[in-house]
């Protein structure tokens, strides 16, 4: 007994986990090289991936296109495993970041924040202006399978393409989340309640591909049972995030790990993100200050998201999360899935992904021991 593959077209990951984008550093080439080497899919987060670059302010869209090709190389470098890019749809860069992910030979591009309506347009596009046959594979990231049906419904009118995959993400995920603030709590939109609906989209859509368009779970998935469940759902794999950045490969600064290993169930608090939508993060002084109403005064020089309103938003959220991914949490906050108070310790990625295959295998190990229902 062991993982099931995950198969994206002619991609196999031999483990069928997705490591969760994990913006403005948290998830970079060293994290997402891990990840593939252990067989799953590692994913480097386009989100201000060029924070680091000297000229990140003045010339955005260069620097930050720069520093992802960077990533993508580096991560190629270290592992021949599968390697995605997780990409927002609400970034100003993000033509120019798809882009430059498909040139770079990126295996799989994961997009939401938005629905990717652009992202079959612009990798014909690149295809044409390169004169090659680019193989990356395309996956937007829902929240319901009327969003799986509407989008593809909406490609293939304009381009005749269909998405590769779906990334069903439920509202116990970490960062921004894809639901109303109202339904973020409600069982009704509880991520096994989903899955059906979007599964049943991606099937109706396979005889159009001519091709399987598995559906890929993540929001609340810890444990190996948690994959085994998803599975029987109807999923063929998942994704993980909060589970990833207590791992010694996480290129997050050690507090910003730590923060994880001390949160409690009752630290986990929902925000009101400057980017437009509700966000879980652990709360601190910095978060309970802009629930206050106490401003921060800023001015804009990354020019990052298209729905943030500089002269409205209390913060900057990139000069937040940089500061935090760098371990000055008085200075920003940590985004964190539901389940962020069970993380008890900080592990490398092989020990986390081995512990989560003993725990599918005695999981299913002990459903095959049940007695037969009569």
């Amino acid at each position: 007994m062991s993982f099931p593959a995950l198969k994206i077209g002619d991609l196999i990951a031999r483990t069928p986990i997705v490591q969760g984008g994990m913006g403005v550093g948290i998830s970079l080439s060293r994290l997402a090289s891990a990840v593939a080497e252990e067989g799953g899919i590692g994913v480097i987060a386009g989100a201000m991936v060029g924070m680091r670059e000297p000229d990140v302010a003045s010339n955005p869209i260069e620097a930050n296109v720069r520093a992802l090709r960077r990533e993508i190389e580096k991560a190629r470098a270290a592992t021949s495993g599968i390697i995605g890019v997780n990409i927002m749809v609400a970034l100003t860069t993000f033509a120019e970041m798809v882009k430059a992910s498909i040139e770079s030979h990126a295996d799989v591009i994961f997009s939401g924040a938005g629905l990717p309506m652009d992202l079959p347009r612009i990798f014909q596009e690149t295809c044409e202006q390169k004169k090659e046959e680019f193989r990356t594979k395309l996956v937007p990231i829902v929240s319901s399978g009327r969003a799986a049906t509407l989008i593809a419904k909406k490609w293939m009118s304009r381009t005749g393409l269909l998405p590769d995959a779906f990334v069903l993400e439920g509202p116990k995920a970490g960062g921004h989340l894809g639901f109303a603030e109202e339904h973020i709590f409600d069982e009704a939109f509880a991520l096994e309640k989903l899955v059906s609906g979007v599964t049943d989209a991606a099937r109706a859509l396979e005889d159009k591909a001519g091709r399987a368009i598995p559906v890929i779970t993540g929001g609340g998935v810890f444990s190996g049972a948690d994959i085994a469940r998803m599975l029987a759902l109807g999923a063929s794999g998942v994704q993980m995030a909060t589970r990833f950045v207590a791992t010694d490969e996480c290129d997050a600064d050690i507090r910003f790990k730590q923060a994880y290993v001390n949160a409690r169930e009752e630290d986990v608090t929902i925000i009101h993100s400057p980017v437009g939508m509700p966000g879980r993060a652990l709360d601190n002084d910095f978060i309970r200050a802009a629930r206050e109403g106490r401003k921060k005064p800023f001015k804009c020089v990354f020019h990052c998201i298209k729905t943030c309103d500089p002269s409205t938003t209390p913060y900057c959220i990139s000069s937040a999360l940089i500061n935090a991914m760098k371990g000055n949490l008085d200075k920003g906050f940590v985004f964190c899935g539901s389940n962020v108070g069970r993380v008890k310790s900080i592990v490398s990625v092989h020990e986390l992904v081995e512990s989560l295959r003993r725990e599918y295998d005695e999981y299913m190990e002990g459903l095959k021991k049940q007695p037969a229902m009569a």
